[in-house]
């Protein structure tokens, strides 16, 4: 609190200029202490969306909660009412059920319970009519196995020369691993998100002991074997018309042995044609980088003449100028800035805004999964007119308000990066976001929050090349560990030249 003012207050001059200019100064010093508090508020609620995610997100995981709580609860009731009595052999209170079929892909043990060869009444032979089949959903859990290779040795009985069938090609050279037991233990790490410690504890349940400093080996011998698959994934994704790029912290050791980090970065190249029917197949690339200098996206799409979709990171500028790369904005970034300002002030200019880009993203719902011609024609006819006027109406709305306020902030912010969005009206292979990026990011969020850190930059390097061909494999509704299994059956005497015969795309699971 700023104590002279206060005390400006206890003598005030009688003089009625100098009664004007202490107003003054009063006013101005009222005004920026008013734009302190709203900075100091925006950042407070941008700690707090941060740490606990928005009112919205956290109310409905609540009601879940409750919900969730209020069913068990009525489970454990209708449990205890539809109980018979002893000297009954049917409930009194039958449950309704509507519920889906148990899928037919799944294995099927069959135990018969037969009443017997003879009527208890009378002592009569008995014959079937009919049969009631009632199916119970179990699970065993995944068992280890050992295959042995027994390699009979010979000997010739006129010569005595010996034979003996040679050693097929194995994943690690003079390795135990087989290629389902490392497929399941990266699925593990990089799709369902368990740290090799996690998964070494419980493979001890199981009988086996496998030290995480071996699984850490197995999964960068592995890596290093499948680094030719990321590599051809990375050069289809950079021959499309359009790409994604965005990229997440990690944490990064700085040494061994110690806990000390510092924030290195994923980097994800997304291909997707799928909105415009196009017919190359969804890919993502991952790369890792110690910091987020912006030499390394340069790097990354370094001849990359096509349109980027990114966020208004300075660091991807390199990428953009003549004779490289052309830029299409992301409007999600531009529309979360007026969520935030409506969530935590309630403006009417924040509400407004958020409402044209929705009818922009009405249009797009309309426009997916059409030609590019059709989306060019259907985006200028629709979507153009909002465009136009929110544009304008933007700019009308800031010469309204103070510009040093939050909301000031994020309509200036709009019209920056509007112009770079503008594209995608005339370009159908073009989005209006770059949310097809964004959602590879959630895996390495989730496995952030499980794995913490990176060991090392070979292990950075190592998880990007797991993410690049889990992420593609979901893109292309792919199971990762069967497809992962195939490929390392393979892969060891498979033609270099042949990689494409490996993609996800390729792989059938019946004939595999």
């Amino acid at each position: 609190m700023d104590y002279t003012m206060l005390d400006a207050f206890k003598s005030l001059p009688k003089d009625p200029d100098e009664l004007r200019s202490v107003s003054a100064q009063m006013l101005q010093h009222i005004q920026s202490q008013a734009y302190q508090i709203e900075k100091l508020k925006a950042e407070l609620h941008g700690h707090r969306k941060a740490r606990f995610g928005s009112k919205s997100e956290g109310m409905d995981q609540l009601a879940l909660d409750l919900l969730e709580d209020e069913e068990i609860a009525q489970a454990a009731e209708d449990h205890h009412t539809e109980q018979p009595p002893i000297d009954e052999e049917t409930p009194t209170n039958k449950r309704q059920h509507s519920r889906k079929p148990l899928p037919n892909h799944l294995d099927r043990e069959d135990e018969v319970l037969s009443p017997g060869e003879a009527c208890h009444d009378c002592g009569g032979a008995l014959r079937q009519v009919g049969e009631d089949v009632t199916e119970e959903l179990d699970y065993i859990p995944g068992r280890f196995m050992v295959r042995r290779f027994i390699r009979p040795r010979m000997a010739c009985t006129c010569c005595e020369a010996f034979a003996q069938a040679p050693l097929p090609s194995r994943l690690i050279e003079r390795g135990r691993p087989g290629p389902g037991l490392v497929s399941h233990m990266l699925v593990g790490k990089f799709c369902d998100h368990l740290p090799l410690e996690r998964q070494s504890k419980i493979y001890a349940r199981e009988g086996v002991d496998l030290h995480r400093s071996t699984l850490s080996d197995w999964v960068g011998r592995t890596t290093a074997l499948l680094e030719p698959l990321a590599e051809h994934i990375g050069k289809l994704v950079r021959a499309g018309p359009a790409l994604f790029a965005d990229d997440t912290p990690v944490k990064l050791q700085v040494r061994a042995n110690t806990t000390k980090t510092k924030t290195a970065r994923l980097w994800s190249y997304v291909r997707d044609e799928r909105p415009w029917c196009g017919v190359a197949p969804p890919c993502a690339w991952y790369q890792f980088s110690v910091d987020r200098k912006g030499e390394h996206p340069v790097n990354h799409l370094t001849g990359y003449t096509g349109t980027v979709h990114a966020d208004g990171f300075a660091g991807f500028n390199g990428l953009f100028g003549k004779d490289k790369a052309d830029e299409q904005a992301c409007m999600v970034h531009v529309r979360r800035k007026f969520v935030d300002e409506a969530e935590r002030t309630g403006s009417p200019i924040a509400q407004q805004a958020i409402k044209q880009i929705a009818q922009l993203y009405a249009v797009e719902k309309e426009a997916r999964r059409k030609t590019p011609e059709e989306r060019v024609a259907l985006r200028q006819a629709k979507a153009k007119p909002v465009f136009d006027n929110l544009e304008l109406w933007l700019q009308a709305q800031l010469r309204k308000i103070s510009g040093k306020t939050k909301l000031a902030e994020a309509i200036r912010y709009a019209l920056n990066r509007m112009p770079k969005a503008r594209s995608y009206l005339t370009d159908g292979h073009l989005e209006l976001d770059n949310n097809t990026c964004e959602r590879t990011m959630r895996p390495v969020a989730l496995g952030r929050k499980n794995y913490l850190f990176m060991g090392s930059i070979g292990g950075g390097s190592a998880a990007a090349i797991a993410y690049t061909l889990m992420e593609t494999c979901k893109l292309n509704s792919v199971d990762p560990e069967a497809w992962l299994t195939w490929v390392l059956q393979r892969l060891p005497d498979h033609k270099i030249n042949r990689i494409d015969e490996l993609m996800p795309w390729n792989w059938q699971p019946e004939k595999a």
